[in-house]
């Protein structure tokens, strides 16, 4: 199992992955939203938004509004460390059912072609 510190790492690292993402695809997928991850092993959820600027950051407080997250993915601690790191397929691991989404079918579709 991987530590909280290890997931912060691994978000953090995500973010870095997602500013790889060559703009015009950013610009024709990216809608801003407020994500949550929730590492279910470790029973931490982590806080975040999606924009055209990037991904990130990820915080350990909810968003000040009180509203829910648009975008929430739940998964374990190794997963989360093993799909960062590209050891861990990120389709597979949501149909098998290691990695859980819960977001709109719009933002369901845009997320997929930027992962």
């Amino acid at each position: 199992m991987a530590t909280v510190d290890e997931c912060r790492v691994a978000l953090r690292k995500l973010g870095e992955q997602f500013d790889e993402v060559d703009q015009e695809s950013r610009s024709r997928h990216v809608v801003e939203r407020s994500i949550s991850c929730h590492i279910r092993d470790l029973d931490v959820t982590f806080y975040g938004r999606i924009h055209h600027g990037g991904l990130g950051p990820f915080g350990d407080s909810p968003p000040a509004d009180g509203r829910p997250a648009e975008v929430k993915l739940t998964i374990g601690s190794d997963d989360l460390v093993s799909l960062v790191n590209g050891e861990l397929d990120m389709g597979r691991a949501v149909f098998s059912g290691r990695v859980k989404i819960d977001a709109s079918f719009g933002d369901l579709l845009r997320l997929r072609k930027l992962l």
